[in-house]
């Protein structure tokens, strides 16, 4: 049971009793109990309902309990005389109600509209007002003294009347065609970004194959290059060995034919010496 069906509770179980006067007083309470706001269950109870054929006076009570269910207090207003005469408390939830109405159907209220629907004298009378309404838990929002009005940010909901249940069912099936519009067309948007993600993905894939295949293809011939300069320096390096080969083979022939030379000049001289010494003796 939600908490506004349980603050209605005990007046719906006395209500099973309640006939005549004690039915009338009974909705008085009702309607001037701290925190009930909802009273459509009450209007359903046998003996309420009895209320509207016993006279005229519980029948006043009977169209006060449904000016609460789903009346405003401009309605109050123009049917005072309809109605039996309401306590402070009681007027006080009516004009809660009513901005419970009016924020029902527009998000933004100007204080100039709420002051004259709730027959308030100052805007600081009706922000009174409409903090008390917020601290009820009933509506919620942000008081705009600049633009002189009240941004609703959330509402609680009101008891709808039995002839206007066919107006709610086609704004009910209004707002369902709508929504199966909207999510019928977000579904085809978001195929389309699957499809264009894929896609994406695809092309994305095929690029990184291809760079990778042109890296590689550089790395190749650089590798190449790489190879075909070592083996030009190994075959420069190779002439310049053998040229220095063939010069120390011609130095040292030429050390051998100096060599040569020398062994014969000696060899001459001992001759000479072994002459001379011959003749000597």
């Amino acid at each position: 049971m939600d908490p506004a069906s349980a603050k209605l509770e005990p007046f719906l179980l006395m209500a099973k009793s309640a006939k005549g006067a004690a039915a009338a007083k009974l909705v008085a309470d009702a309607t001037t109990a701290p925190g009930v706001y909802v009273f459509s269950e009450l209007l359903e109870i046998p003996s309420i309902l009895e209320a509207r054929c016993t006279g005229t006076f519980h029948h006043q009570y009977y169209d006060l309990l449904e000016l609460f269910s789903y009346g405003t207090y401009p309605e109050y207003r123009q049917k005072k005389d309809a109605f039996p005469a309401l306590n402070e408390a009681q007027v006080v939830k009516l004009k809660h109600l009513s901005l419970v109405s009016s924020a029902m159907q527009s998000r933004i209220l100007p204080y100039g509209q709420l002051l004259s629907e709730l027959d308030l004298p100052t805007v600081h009378s009706l922000e009174s007002l409409i903090i008390d309404a917020v601290y009820a838990d009933l509506l919620r929002g942000k008081l705009d003294q600049n633009q002189q009005q009240f941004e609703v940010e959330y509402t609680v909901g009101r008891d709808v009347p039995n002839d206007a249940l066919p107006t709610l069912l086609s704004s009910l099936q209004a707002w369902s065609s709508t929504t199966s519009s909207l999510l019928t067309s977000l579904d085809s948007k978001l195929q389309s970004l699957a499809a264009r993600s894929v896609e994406a993905a695809r092309h994305a894939e095929m690029h990184e194959k291809i760079l990778e295949a042109n890296l590689k293809e550089i790395a190749d011939k650089r590798e190449k290059s790489k190879r075909t300069d070592t083996r030009r320096e190994l075959k420069d390096g190779s002439g310049q060995w053998n040229r220095k080969d063939r010069t120390v083979d011609d130095d040292m022939d030429v050390d051998d034919s100096l060599f040569g030379s020398a062994a014969k000049g000696k060899n001459r001289k001992s001759v000479i010496r072994l002459i001379f010494a011959f003749q000597r003796h």
